[in-house]
């Protein structure tokens, strides 16, 4: 054989097995898209959203998936499963590609029947304390819960598998679980005083077993968890989304910026198909009926037709999301390790970024114009309770939350994230450390692999179920850094610093980020802390 068939030959062989390779990864992580729309038959805030204009939108709905020959979920709110046209038209669908579920939002026919006083301004109120869970007592939710339940089973003949809300309390959940059997439910994207819902640190994106105290708080243990997966809704930018937690920058095809824009659509699932995913990767498409068929139908003409591409090509799986919880439910006896990682960000701009979310914590590292940092840590408590498990809200808000560690968002400035960012030293000035693409691949089921070059070296980082591990090879720039400044108005929990640890109290839970290798300092500067690598190592263990 001569040298250049020899050469031809190897190239070939690499290709195969790249190729192979390649296919193994995306193959052992599913990309899994539920199409979820819900129905309301009230809608107060708008004259011209008239009953006719709330049916014709899901009329519109089913006929554009069914022009794709793509499934979905259907969740009902209770004034709209007791609707004679919404019950006709739904009972149409066929069953197994369609599913039809509950929307878990509480209009006044639902709670009076539950022999409940009606405190809402209309029929249906958006406000948390009224038209939410949180808003009733626990044994109020029992009844609520009953009456839907029951009436759900007469229309139907079964109860509904599903139920999703924007925000929805532990007690409900499990009480939905033990006496009803639910397989799969979904709560609100994070973000920050949207709508009056706070949702924040919590697993980003993908679902999750929740604490039996808490909805929104991933379980560590199989004895703390609900069994019911937790999908997160409404397919969140993992860029924009996060550095503007007040945003909407999602899927949803009214937002002319993101879910009804051809530019950004293509991107989404770009990155959603093709970047690396641990475990598996998962989005939610679809919209609410109160948002009008005129003002979603262009976004909604624009993404249907690239999911069945998608699917047809064998991409992506489009589900019902009881299937994705039954799916879900098989596979893990717990909350598995999962990515969501972006390559090529959207126009010009040249971030990237990985989310890295375990049953323990979740992380979230951002690269911008070659520099790089932790934005966000977050850990996870299955013992602390949710603010509703037993309690109500009596204003419009709820909140959740997890315990921060590094909160780049509410720490920084608006539209200027913070974190801790990865520096060196030049003269004695502190310099950001500069590089080039990072290459993220999986490890193990728990593991992802990040390799970030910078100078003659590169920066190679472990993210594991319990802790970050930064190593650097060859040579990388002298005195490296990681540094945390803040907003001077923001709310820290920080409350001591020591060699090998920082101590936290948030909301009076106390807890701990370790340093197993390098050591904390608190500068002399305005900053709030440094981590400093030990023999060119950093080993932090991030678990509660």
């Amino acid at each position: 054989m001569n040298k250049s068939l020899f050469i031809k030959s190897w190239m070939l062989l690499l290709l195969i097995i790249s190729t192979c390779f390649s296919y193994a990864q995306k193959s052992s992580s599913p990309r899994i898209v539920n199409i979820v729309n819900f129905i309301r038959d009230i809608e107060p805030r708008e004259a011209y959203i008239t009953k006719d204009v709330l049916y014709e939108t899901v009329v519109n709905q089913v006929k554009l998936m069914k022009q794709y020959q793509l499934g979905g979920t259907f969740l009902l709110q209770y004034d709209a499963l007791i609707d004679e046209r919404y019950i006709s038209l739904l009972k149409t669908l066929p069953k197994g590609k369609f599913e039809i579920g509950a929307w878990w939002e509480l209009p006044l026919p639902l709670i009076e029947k539950a022999g409940i006083k009606w405190r809402g301004k209309y029929a249906w109120d958006w406000h948390s304390d009224v038209g939410f869970s949180v808003g009733y007592t626990p044994a109020e939710r029992e009844k609520i819960i009953d009456v839907y339940f029951t009436d759900f089973k007469k229309i139907f003949g079964y109860y509904p598998k599903s139920v999703a809300s924007w925000v929805i309390d532990a007690h409900s959940l499990n009480y939905m679980y033990d006496k009803y059997k639910i397989v799969a439910t979904a709560n609100c994207k994070d973000q920050v005083g949207t709508d009056g819902f706070t949702l924040w640190g919590g697993y980003w994106n993908q679902a999750y077993y929740p604490s039996r105290i808490n909805a929104y708080m991933p379980a560590q243990h199989v004895d703390k968890q609900l069994p019911v997966p937790v999908f997160r809704m409404l397919g969140s930018d993992p860029i924009r989304q996060y550095a503007d937690g007040r945003s909407v920058t999602t899927l949803e095809p009214v937002y002319k910026h993101a879910g009804g824009n051809e530019q950004w659509i293509n991107w989404f699932f770009n990155s959603f198909v093709n970047d690396p995913s641990l475990g598996f990767n998962y989005t939610q498409a679809g919209q609410e009926n109160s948002f009008t068929w005129n003002d979603m139908k262009k976004g909604l003409e624009l993404q249907m037709p690239i999911i069945a591409h998608l699917r047809d090509e064998g991409k992506v799986r489009v589900e019902t999301m009881s299937a994705s919880g039954e799916w879900f439910k098989k596979k893990y006896k717990v909350t598995p390790a999962t990515t969501f990682t972006v390559t090529k960000d959207l126009g010009e701009s040249d971030k990237k970024t990985i989310w890295y979310n375990s049953r323990f914590y979740r992380l979230n590292l951002l690269w911008e114009e070659g520099t790089m940092r932790i934005a966000d840590i977050h850990l996870f408590n299955e013992i602390i309770p949710d603010k509703y498990f037993k309690g109500v809200t009596t204003v419009n808000q709820s909140f959740f939350y997890t315990l921060p560690v590094v909160d780049g968002f509410q720490w920084g400035k608006t539209g200027h994230p913070t974190g801790l960012r990865l520096l060196t030293l030049d003269n004695g000035q502190p310099i950001p450390v500069k590089g080039g693409n990072p290459v993220f691949t999986n490890v193990d089921v728990n593991t992802a692999h990040i390799s970030w070059p910078s100078g003659k070296g590169t920066f190679e980082i472990d993210l594991k179920e319990k802790i970050m591990i930064i190593k650097t090879t060859g040579t990388v720039p002298l005195n490296w850094y990681f540094e945390l400044a803040v907003n001077d108005k923001a709310k820290v929990p920080l409350t001591g610093i020591k060699a090998n640890q920082i101590d936290y109290n948030f909301d009076g839970h106390i807890y701990q980020l370790v340093a197993e290798k390098g050591f904390f300092v608190k500068p002399e500067n305005a900053s709030l802390v440094q981590l400093k690598p030990e023999s060119g190592s950093i080993i932090l263990r991030i678990a509660d």
